[in-house]
C-alpha cells in the first residue's frame, strides 16, 4: 500500500518558477510513487486581503497551472480546500489543544506582525492550525514543502502527537519532505529573500504565463555579483541563484555548469538560461491557455475531487469528534 502525501498551495499572487521547481515539478514526479493529494487551499488565501472576484478568478486559474504542469487527477487527488467544511471544523477541534506561544514563534507570523502588528487578524495566528487539520485529516503519511513551510509541519506532527496522547492514537505523525536543490529559489531582484508571488516588483520573479520576451528580459536584468566568472558559492547569492535555476532547469550539477562557462561571462549564461526557462514552460503556457477557454473541464474535476474527499476527511473527522466526546 502506498504512503500518503498531501500538500497545497495558496490562489494568490502569480505562480511562479520558485513555485515550479519547489513544489510543482516535484508533485508530478511523487504523484506516481505516493497515493497524493495536493489542495487549492483557498482558506490560507484570505488571510491576505482580497475581492470575491479576485480570489474566485485565482482559484480557477491556479487549477489550471495543477492541470498544466502535469498533475494527472487519475494518479492524485486535488481539489478546492473550502469545499470540504471538514478542514475548518478539525481546526476548531484542533484549536483546543494548540498553544498560544507555539503559534506566536512562527516565523511568518513573527514576520508579518513586526511589519503592522495592529492589522494583523486572528487567521494568520491560526494559520498553522488550519495547515496542520488540512494534514491530519487525511491520515498523511508525509508532507512535501519548501523550506519557509517546514516550521509549520512541525506544528502539524506537535499537534498529532498532543492529540494521540490526550484522546488515544487517532492521527498519523507526518514527515517532511524536502527536495533540496529546489526548495528555495530567492528572488531574481534580491538573493537575500525568496521569490515571492506577491512581490510588488514583477522582476521579482518568472511566472508561469510570462510571455517569452517577458522572461529573456527578466533573466537580462536579474541581479548579479561581482565580477564575471560562473562559479558556484554561496559568498555569492546572486550568481549561485541564477545557477540553481540553471540546475533545475537542465538537470546539469553545479560543476557542469562551471566548465560549461568556464571563460565567458554572464550574458552567455543569462542568454541561455533564458532560453532553458521559455523551452520547459512553453507547452505549460500553452495548456493553461487551452483549460482556461474550458471552465467545465476544470470545475468537473474540482467537483469530484471535493466529494473524494469529503469522504476521507469526514472518516477522520468522525473520529477525533468521537474521542472528545462530541459523538
Amino acid at each position: 500500500m502506498k504512503k500518503r502525501i498531501f500538500s497545497g498551495i495558496r490562489p494568490t499572487g502569480s505562480i511562479h518558477i520558485g513555485n515550479y521547481l519547489g513544489a510543482l515539478k516535484n508533485w508530478t514526479e511523487l504523484q506516481n510513487k505516493y497515493d497524493s493529494i495536493f489542495c487549492i487551499v483557498d482558506l490560507h488565501a484570505l488571510t491576505t486581503p482580497t475581492t470575491a472576484k479576485n480570489l474566485q478568478e485565482k482559484i480557477f486559474d491556479l487549477a489550471a497551472v495543477y492541470l498544466s504542469v502535469g498533475l494527472d487527477p487519475k494518479k492524485c487527488l486535488f481539489f478546492v480546500q473550502s469545499h470540504v467544511p471538514a478542514h475548518a471544523e478539525l481546526t476548531w477541534l484542533l484549536n483546543t489543544i494548540a498553544k498560544i506561544p507555539e503559534l506566536e514563534r512562527m516565523i511568518q507570523f513573527k514576520e508579518k506582525s513586526k511589519e503592522r502588528r495592529s492589522n494583523v487578524n486572528v487567521g494568520l495566528l491560526d494559520y498553522p492550525v488550519l495547515m496542520a487539520a488540512d494534514i491530519l485529516l487525511y491520515q498523511t503519511d508525509a508532507v512535501p514543502v519548501g523550506e519557509d513551510q517546514k516550521q509549520h509541519v512541525e506544528i502539524a506532527r506537535t499537534l498529532a502527537k498532543r492529540f494521540n496522547k490526550n484522546y488515544g492514537r487517532t492521527f498519523n505523525v507526518p514527515q517532511v519532505i524536502i527536495k533540496k536543490e529546489s526548495a528555495r529559489i530567492m528572488a531574481l531582484d534580491n538573493p537575500e529573500k525568496k521569490m515571492s508571488k506577491s512581490a510588488s516588483s514583477p522582476y521579482n520573479y518568472i511566472a508561469l504565463t510570462d510571455s517569452s520576451d517577458a522572461i529573456r528580459e527578466k533573466i537580462k536584468r536579474a541581479v548579479t555579483d561581482s565580477g564575471t566568472e560562473i562559479r558556484y558559492s554561496p559568498a555569492r547569492p546572486a550568481i549561485a541563484n541564477l545557477m540553481n535555476i540553471y540546475h533545475c532547469f537542465s538537470g546539469l550539477t553545479f560543476e557542469k555548469i562551471e566548465q560549461k562557462y568556464q571563460g565567458k561571462g554572464y550574458a552567455d549564461f543569462k542568454s541561455d538560461l533564458a532560453e532553458l526557462i521559455i523551452a520547459e514552460l512553453k507547452p505549460i503556457r500553452r495548456k493553461i491557455k487551452e483549460l482556461k477557454n474550458n471552465p467545465a473541464q476544470i470545475k468537473k474535476i474540482l467537483d469530484q475531487g471535493a466529494k473524494d474527499a469529503r469522504i476521507i476527511a469526514q472518516k477522520t473527522l468522525q473520529e477525533v469528534k468521537k474521542k472528545m466526546g462530541l459523538i
